[in-house]
C-alpha cells in the first residue's frame, strides 16, 4: 500500500468519519424523561412500591399490639388507570401510604377500603390537579393473594 494513501486514510477520512458520527449522535433528540404525574401510569409501579412500604412497616411495627398492614387496590371513576397504596394501623391510628405524596393518619377511624381510600384520593387528586372519585377499593393482602397467569 502506497504511504499516501495510507496518510490520506488515517489522517484526513478518519477523522471526518469520527466528526460525522459524533455530529448525528449529537443532535438525536433525548427522550422525554416522564415526570411523577406519568409515572402513575407506570404498570404495577405503584403496587411494588405499596408493597416495598408494606414490608418496611411490618418490620417496624411487628411487636405491636393491634397492628395490621394491608395493600389497598383502587379504581377510580371515569379513569382507566387504578392505584395502589399501603394502609396500616398501629396504636389506634390508621396510617396511608402513597408513593406520590408519602404517609400520613386518615383523619377517620374506619376499616372501610372505600372511605379509607376517598379520603387517600384527595392526597392524590391534589398532584394529579384533577379531582378522583372512587368506583371500588379493595384490602390485598400479597402473601394471601392468589396469582393467575395471563
Amino acid at each position: 500500500m502506497n504511504f499516501l494513501n495510507f496518510f490520506f486514510i488515517r489522517e484526513i477520512i478518519s477523522p471526518f468519519l469520527v466528526g460525522v458520527l459524533c455530529f448525528t449522535l449529537g443532535t438525536h433528540r433525548a427522550p422525554a424523561v416522564p415526570d411523577g404525574v406519568q409515572d402513575l401510569a407506570m404498570i404495577n409501579g405503584c403496587v411494588v412500591s405499596a408493597c416495598n412500604y408494606m414490608a418496611v412497616v411490618k418490620a417496624k411495627h411487628t411487636l405491636d399490639r393491634d397492628f395490621w398492614a394491608k395493600v389497598l387496590l383502587v379504581r377510580y371513576a371515569e379513569n382507566s388507570a387504578g392505584h395502589a397504596y399501603c394502609v396500616w394501623e398501629t396504636d389506634g391510628t390508621i396510617y396511608g401510604y402513597d408513593r406520590n405524596s408519602g404517609g400520613f393518619p386518615i383523619p377517620r377511624y374506619t376499616h372501610d377500603p372505600k372511605e379509607i381510600a376517598s379520603i387517600l384520593a384527595v392526597e392524590l387528586s391534589k398532584h394529579l390537579d384533577r379531582t378522583l372519585t372512587v368506583a371500588s377499593a379493595d384490602f390485598v393482602e400479597p402473601s394471601k393473594t392468589q396469582l393467575t397467569p395471563f
